[in-house]
């Protein structure tokens, strides 16, 4: 003979619509019931007929993972990490035409000091320079001071953005130097750059008015053309082209940010 086993669960707090016993109807003399007959908190008489087990659902028991206690390694990042970076070189000029940097001494000293803030704006130039791309803008907080350094011997905590007109933009964050050459974190972007991400290198040329920046880019498809031509080696000496700085046609790129 086949045998049954039930598990029930009782909840005081629960009550039942019709407090009256319930019996299967049309029971035969051929079909086996048992009879469990509870004493506390209800009475309650369970009738289990085996011709009817083939009507009996038992419920179904669910799994889940909450995401907070997953392994980050597992859903946070499914970036491939033998990605070849994209090389990217554009050049950062302030050519004095625009009141940037504007410096303002938070700190209240004469000297810079932690807390003081500079604001910026520069033209932005292809690596060949010989296109205009937009410009850079952004904020970077003073850290520290390193009066025996070069180049007044800052270090900044910049937050910032690279705009590349109708292609959109590249935004970093991350150490700045004025000292020596220092990297940058790529945190994202829009337009053809939406998803990037991976670092920049930032090579002082003539404080703070020379920059030249090399993107390593992972994330995006491949870069337009355009913005890929040979670079100029940087130095001091560096200028956008005639052409470029007089934003001829043929020497921007569409929708660049004057």
């Amino acid at each position: 003979m086949a045998s049954l086993t039930s598990s029930l669960t009782f909840v005081p707090s629960v009550k039942l619509a019709n407090p009256k016993l319930c019996s299967c109807a049309n029971h035969s003399p051929t079909n086996y019931s048992k009879s469990l007959k509870l004493q506390n908190p209800l009475d309650i008489k369970l009738h289990t007929s085996y011709s009817q087990l083939n009507n009996f659902s038992v419920p179904k028991t669910f799994s889940f993972t909450c995401k907070t206690q997953a392994s980050p390694s597992a859903d946070t990042d499914q970036r491939p990490a033998s990605e070849v970076p994209q090389v990217l070189h554009v050049y950062e000029l302030n050519e004095l035409d625009r009141g940037s940097p504007a410096y303002l001494r938070l700190s209240g000293k004469e000297v810079h000091s932690l807390g003081d803030v500079v604001l910026f704006m520069n033209k932005l130039y292809t690596g060949d320079l010989q296109k205009r791309i937009g410009i850079t803008t952004g904020i970077t907080l003073l850290i520290q001071h390193y009066p025996e350094k070069i180049n007044s011997g800052d270090r900044y905590e910049g937050i910032y953005s690279f705009n590349f007109g109708d292609y959109g933009h590249i935004s970093v964050q991350g150490a700045y130097l004025t000292y020596e050459d220092s990297y940058l974190a790529v945190t994202g972007g829009s337009g053809i750059f939406k998803g990037v991400y991976g670092q920049v290198k930032l090579q002082q040329l003539v404080y703070p008015f020379k920059i030249f920046y090399t993107f390593y880019l992972k994330g995006i498809k491949n870069l337009p053309e355009e913005l890929l031509g040979k670079h100029v080696e940087p130095n001091p000496e560096v200028e956008g082209s005639p052409a470029a700085k007089a934003l001829e046609p043929h020497a921007t790129i569409a929708g660049f940010t004057n």
